[in-house]
């Protein structure tokens, strides 16, 4: 069986990502911070804390170059020392990500090194470009969606317009947390 390959993403109702300002994870203007307040609930035995920890089961990650250096590189070690590839379009001379982390320019290389790295465990996947980029080749599986209700009306959206057209998902997972529902789609294949 090959690792599954699943976005894990906090979204606003109106599919923002990101605040106005761009910057995830922070306190951000209009409302941004609002898409992470769920996580305080990360180290709980209800269903925050449930998906918190599935998502540090993962075996691998891949991640957008952007994200990546948004988060400071992770230090090397997004969580217990699982492989990092980092979705790049160009790599530097010289320029040798820290840890566990290797840059990648093809997405589905990328992506079969992440699902043989990641064994039988799943693949994180972070960032909006990449999540764009490995559902454009096939090599997105799923996605998990933490829905928090409030509507930001500017910032950085997952999704913009898609040039392969619509794509369909299949729900196979809702949890209510507190602040949040958390959403697993699987993304259906063409026959």
């Amino acid at each position: 069986m090959t690792a599954t390959i699943r976005l894990y993403m906090s979204m606003s109702l109106d599919g923002f990502i990101a605040g106005p300002d761009d910057r995830p994870g922070q306190e951000l203007g209009r409302g941004g911070g609002r898409l992470f307040n769920w996580l305080d609930d990360r180290m709980s035995p209800g269903v925050n804390g449930q998906v918190f920890g599935e998502a540090l089961a993962t075996g691998a990650v891949i991640a957008g170059r952007r994200t990546f250096e948004l988060a400071g590189r992770w230090n090397g070690d997004h969580h217990d020392g699982v492989p990092i590839r980092v979705l790049t379009h160009h790599v530097d001379d010289g320029d040798v990500p820290p840890g566990s982390a290797k840059f990648c320019t093809d997405v589905v290389e990328c992506a079969t090194e992440a699902r043989a790295a990641a064994g039988d465990r799943a693949v994180m996947v972070h960032g909006a470009g990449a999540a764009q980029a490995l559902l454009r080749v096939g090599e997105l599986d799923e996605l998990e969606i933490h829905l928090v209700p409030v509507l930001l009306g500017a910032g950085r959206r997952l999704f913009g317009d898609a040039d392969e057209g619509p794509v369909e998902l299949e729900l196979v997972r809702r949890l209510e947390g507190r602040d949040v529902t958390h959403l697993r789609y699987r993304v259906l294949r063409p026959a």
